[in-house]
C-alpha cells in the first residue's frame, strides 16, 4: 500500500509558524517521525510540499497513478482553492484532509473547508498527530475497502 502525504501552503515553515498552534517541529522531523510510524502500519509514503496551488493539483493528479490514497493538508488552501477540489475529484482514490490545528476554534474564515465535501474524513487539531490518525484512518479504509 502506497500513501501519498501532501503539504500546502506554509507548512514548509513548521517550527517556526505559530508554535502554539502547529508545535515546534520542522516539516522534515515530521517527515522523517511519519516515516518510521509509516513501517509500523507496513506501508509505503511518499511526502510533497509546495507553496503553489498548481504544483499541489499535478501531484494530486498524478497521484492516481502510483498511490492508493492521499493525506492532505493544504494548509489556507482549504478554505480558497476550488482548483484543488476539482483536482480530488478527478482522482478515483479516497484523500483524508487533516489540519494540525482545530480549524473551527480559530479565526470563522477557517471554519469553512471547500475540500471537506470530496474528502473521506477530516482530522483536525491534534497536531503532528493528525498525520498519523489520517493514516491509520486512510489504511483502515482501504483495507477494509478491499473486502
Amino acid at each position: 500500500m502506497r500513501i501519498l502525504i501532501i503539504n500546502g501552503v506554509n507548512l514548509n515553515m513548521l517550527g517556526y509558524r505559530e508554535p502554539n498552534y502547529y508545535g515546534t517541529i520542522t516539516l522534515k522531523e515530521l517527515e522523517k517521525d511519519l516515516h518510521a510510524y509509516s513501517f509500523g502500519l507496513g506501508i509505503d509514503i511518499e511526502t510533497f510540499q509546495s507553496n503553489i496551488e498548481g504544483e499541489i493539483v499535478e501531484r494530486i493528479q498524478q497521484a492516481r497513478e502510483h498511490f492508493d490514497g492521499i493525506i492532505l493538508n493544504a494548509g489556507a488552501f482549504t478554505h480558497t482553492s476550488i482548483a484543488i477540489r476539482d483536482a480530488i475529484t478527478s482522482i478515483d482514490m479516497p484523500v483524508v484532509e487533516i489540519h494540525m490545528s482545530n480549524i473551527y476554534s480559530r479565526e470563522d474564515f477557517r471554519h469553512k473547508s471547500v475540500l471537506a465535501p470530496v474528502c473521506i474524513g477530516q482530522i483536525s487539531g491534534f497536531k503532528t498527530d493528525s498525520y498519523k490518525l489520517g493514516l491509520k484512518g486512510l489504511v483502515n479504509y482501504l483495507t477494509n475497502k478491499e473486502n
